[in-house]
């Protein structure tokens, strides 16, 4: 018997490696993105800071270049199959996809243990309810297709399975096309991005400003006046054309500063508009409307106070 069993070449290894490690890479991120968009449909009231943005940018570019890579593979090793039937019994092919229903196996079993003990313990969510099953799918899935595999002959292929592997992948592709209604176009994160270096140079001017108010108990007269050779600050310009912020003295303690946006804050936070406004807030907020927005700052002297103020005696 142990005489029957074909050795693997060098090239058989690497491409059942290949394609095995593909369909991992690929499962787990088809999921990671399933449950990003529930958490973008069904936010977790207790975590209201929540953006899955990057999140599902990093999923789709995996899945984007991963998924196809598996497909054409696994095309390759059947053709292969076809043409050399002794193949089909290769150990690496045997430990491969032995491994891999064993492991969509323990999927099934933890997913289903933890629907059953978060039923009994009351906490099944909509949430909860979703993910679960959209494992229990995945699992499944992987499952049928390579018990499948194991028990087909090297030279066939049903219609079923067919069917099934077109299915996937229409599947596959529409959940990455709307992963980019979620997460944005590309051409619109870049927007998103300028827009968010330029609250970034806001609060750091502003930053500078309060210091500069503590230090000379008056607010600057331009923006250069914050320029300090010491600390090294420049006063940092638009990103995305290189001109300056503005600013304005409004009061003896009272400025603004404005900028122009290419988006509005809320347009993109966040991919759903059910998200809620964080709770117990104490940074300011910084939400702008698309094109020139300015923003109104009054330096409270009982918060911010003159850095040289001398310090109550301790008693």
């Amino acid at each position: 018997m142990e005489n029957n069993v074909q050795k693997s070449s060098p090239r058989d290894v690497f491409m059942y490696l290949l394609a095995t490690i593909a369909l991992y890479v690929a499962t787990f991120n088809v999921v990671n993105l399933l449950f990003d968009y529930v958490n973008v449909a069904f936010p977790d009231p207790l975590n209201t800071w929540y953006d899955g943005g990057s999140s599902i940018r990093w999923s789709l570019a995996l899945l984007i270049i991963v998924f196809p890579v598996y497909l054409w593979v696994s095309r390759f090793l059947g053709r292969d199959l076809a043409v050399h039937p002794e193949k089909n019994e290769i150990r690496i092919r045997r430990w491969l996809v032995y491994l891999t229903l064993f492991l969509a196996a323990l999927l099934i079993i933890g997913d289903l243990v933890a629907l059953l003990y978060n039923f009994l313990e009351g906490e099944l969510t909509i949430r909860f309810a979703l993910k679960i099953f959209a494992v229990l799918v995945a699992a499944a899935a992987v499952f049928w297709y390579y018990l499948y595999e194991l028990r087909r002959k090297p030279d066939e292929f049903s219609s079923k399975a067919k069917w099934f592997v077109w299915g996937v992948t229409g599947f596959i592709a529409l959940v990455v096309v709307y992963g980019f209604f979620v997460a944005g176009s590309p051409f619109k994160q870049r927007l998103v991005r300028f827009d968010s270096q330029r609250v970034s140079d806001l609060q750091s001017l502003k930053y500078q400003i309060v210091s500069y108010w503590q230090a000379k108990d008056r607010l600057p007269t331009s923006l250069d006046d914050l320029r300090d050779s010491i600390s090294g600050f420049v006063p940092p310009r638009d990103p995305q054309n290189g001109a300056s912020y503005e600013y304005r003295e409004a009061g003896k303690l009272s400025f603004e500063l404005c900028a122009e946006f290419n988006l509005a804050s809320a347009e993109s936070r966040a991919p759903s508009p059910k998200f809620a406004e964080p709770i117990g807030q104490t940074e300011e907020i910084w939400d702008h409307g698309a094109g020139r927005t300015c923003f109104s700052r009054v330096i409270d002297p009982d918060i911010y106070g003159r850095k040289d103020k001398p310090s109550p005696p301790i008693r």
